[in-house]
């Protein structure tokens, strides 16, 4: 390359703010787009309820007053938009449960609000819950049903763990003990809508309440002993 011949990449001159009106225009972009993608997941939460969980992209798309096509800029195929259906369905039932906890005293209380919370989400939006849990037809390139247990389990792990510190306890059972909960509770749940739901939810929320409690209780006073939960189960194996 002689003296005459331009650099490849010349460097900017001071002052050059064609990169950053490149980049600010990006962002607006990106941003208009999630902001997109949320009001079609919330249209096809729509759809799903008001026509069941086998509906198709072209009837989602219709109620959401778009062209397949353009449900297709957003969403590579139904498993994408699956997922964000999941994923807002998760928020959804974290959102429900988190006032009805705020006020509750007794532990056990907790606990039993938490479930009834549950139950009655996946009983009055049964339509939503089939589109995500008993989804036939989807490639699941991730686990949406575990992406919503940890949305519930993380948010209810912080309640826990708030309870857990309050009383002066080790608040690193918070994350099992939600885990637990969540994963127990949807279990259960969903035998209970698959049997189209054979004892009444109040029932089946004391059930599941006493199975529940009786494990949490041992944890506490587990941390009345010497040695902890180890010495407890030995004490009871005794």
């Amino acid at each position: 390359m002689n003296s005459a011949t331009p650099p490849v990449n010349p460097p900017s001159k001071r002052g050059d703010t064609s990169s950053k009106r490149g980049d600010g225009r990006r962002g607006r972009w990106d941003n208009h787009r999630e902001q997109r993608r949320a009001e079609l997941t919330t249209a096809a939460i729509e759809a799903i309820r008001l026509h069941g969980p086998d509906i198709g992209m072209e009837a989602i798309a219709a109620h959401a007053g778009v062209s397949k096509p353009v449900l297709y800029r957003y969403f590579a195929d139904k498993s994408e938009l699956w997922l964000a259906v999941g994923q807002q369905a998760g928020e959804i039932i974290l959102e429900a449960m988190v006032p009805a906890v705020a006020g509750v005293r007794e532990d056990r209380a907790i606990v039993s609000a938490v479930i009834d919370v549950y139950l009655a989400q996946i009983e009055g939006d049964l339509n939503l819950y089939r589109f995500v849990v008993h989804q036939p037809d989807i490639a699941r390139h991730r686990d949406v049903v575990a992406d919503v247990m940890d949305t519930v389990a993380s948010g209810l792990a912080r309640i826990f763990g708030d309870r857990l510190r309050a009383r002066g306890l080790d608040s690193g059972a918070a994350l099992p003990w939600a885990y637990g909960v969540v994963g127990y509770v949807q279990s259960v749940g969903d035998w209970w809508l698959r049997q189209q739901q054979p004892i009444s939810r109040e029932a089946l929320c004391d059930y599941l309440t006493t199975f529940l409690w009786g494990g949490i209780a041992g944890m506490q006073r587990a941390a009345d002993l010497p040695g902890g939960l180890a010495a407890h189960q030995w004490t009871e194996a005794e």
